[in-house]
């Protein structure tokens, strides 16, 4: 097996950048900003209070050709003193962010260092880095679909599939959070006076799972359901938090629809209902200029590259939704993320430099006048 020198790695691996750590998230994205910009990249920084600040590094545009955007997060997921540290072993390296997503972005500056060494500059390459993908892109959502449409193309570097398998469609998402306010009365002296907010919590709950459609990928989950003050006390209040997932357009509209017009509809009198929250991330679904893009790729690489759905979501949704050709996984493969168990295979890392390098060489390779 090819060596690869994983110290940057580590570097990377021992800054805690938990998402909500602001301090140490930008310490992990200066050094990727410190890093990129020896290969001759431009930072521009997006400075936030309370996050990590969100970074695009951009090549020069050379002539009138297709540019591509890879796309990595700079947070983790676990609090400082949960999970730290980085060690290796012949096969693995272990540690928080190895597979998710450290060790994808180390894949990206490796590819990029690689063909900066063959060619001496990077052109129609652009790096972007967001520090909140693990709490939902909530802030840098509008950034990255508004920068997404200036590409013909977007590789996201979320670990890759046991096969190696890239992301070619992924669930969409959304959130909702509704509120019931019905009237509090004694149970025992007052039970018709009172306006049960919690009966109406129950049957908006299986208004809402009704929703779902296994056959066509649609969920929805009421996950978390509060209300009342005491057992003798008809519940004034009630909360529940909802989350439907879908894994095609038409099916993402309909459920989109349905759960603002049914909250009402729960049938009991004198219960009132708001709702908050909405779409989190679109679905990513195949597409033809997605296949074709699939298809380059494959003629860079000399084989064809194995595609996969999943139900999680990533940033991959967001360029997708924003009609961009789009795949994601390009980073290595790993387990146990997310957990204290977290760690990439060291062969896969090989495997993604070569592939990611080609890749990046391809759309580097057209040098003709130079503008911006």
């Amino acid at each position: 097996m090819k060596r690869i020198d994983f110290s940057d790695l580590k570097t990377l691996v021992e800054i805690n950048s938990w998402t909500q750590n602001k301090k140490g998230v930008d310490a992990n994205g200066k050094l990727m900003q410190s890093w990129l910009e020896e290969l001759g990249m431009t930072a521009e920084i997006f400075r936030r209070e309370r996050i990590g600040n969100h970074l695009l590094l951009s090549s020069p545009v050379v002539g009138n050709t297709p540019r591509l955007l890879l796309i990595g997060h700079l947070d983790t997921v676990f609090p400082p003193d949960t999970f730290e540290g980085f060690r290796e072993d012949a096969e693995w390296v272990y540690g928080p962010g190895t597979c998710d997503m450290k060790g994808g972005n180390f894949v990206a500056l490796s590819a990029l260092r690689n063909v900066f060494e063959q060619s001496g500059s990077i052109t129609n390459i652009d790096f972007l880095l967001v520090s909140d993908e693990e709490t939902g892109s909530d802030d840098s959502k509008l950034l990255t679909s508004k920068i997404a449409s200036d590409y013909d193309a977007c590789i996201d570097f979320e670990a890759a599939g046991e096969d190696h398998e890239v992301v070619n469609g992924r669930k969409g998402v959304a959130t909702y959070c509704i509120e019931l306010k019905g009237v509090a009365a004694h149970a025992g002296n007052h039970y018709a006076s009172g306006k049960n907010a919690n009966l109406a919590a129950a049957k908006l709950l299986i208004t809402l799972t009704a929703l779902t459609n296994l056959d066509l990928g649609s969920t929805v989950n009421v996950g978390l359901i509060e209300g009342g003050t005491s057992t003798n006390t008809i519940s004034p209040y009630a909360k529940i938090m909802a989350e439907a997932r879908f894994a095609e357009d038409g099916e993402q509209q309909r459920i989109l629809e349905a759960i603002p017009a049914l909250i009402d509809q729960h049938g009991v009198e004198g219960v009132s209902a708001t709702i908050s929250g909405g779409l989190q991330r679109n679905v990513m679904m195949p597409s033809r200029a997605q296949a074709e893009f699939i298809n380059t790729l494959a003629d860079l690489l000399g084989y064809p590259l194995k595609t996969e759905q999943r139900g999680g979501v990533s940033d991959a949704n967001v360029t997708a939704g924003a009609g961009v050709p789009t795949l994601d996984g390009f980073g290595p493969f790993g387990d146990g993320d997310h957990t204290e168990f977290e760690r990439a295979s060291k062969q896969s890392f090989v495997r993604r430099i070569d592939e990611v390098t080609k890749i990046v060489h391809h759309y580097n390779q057209h040098h003709g006048n130079q503008h911006h």
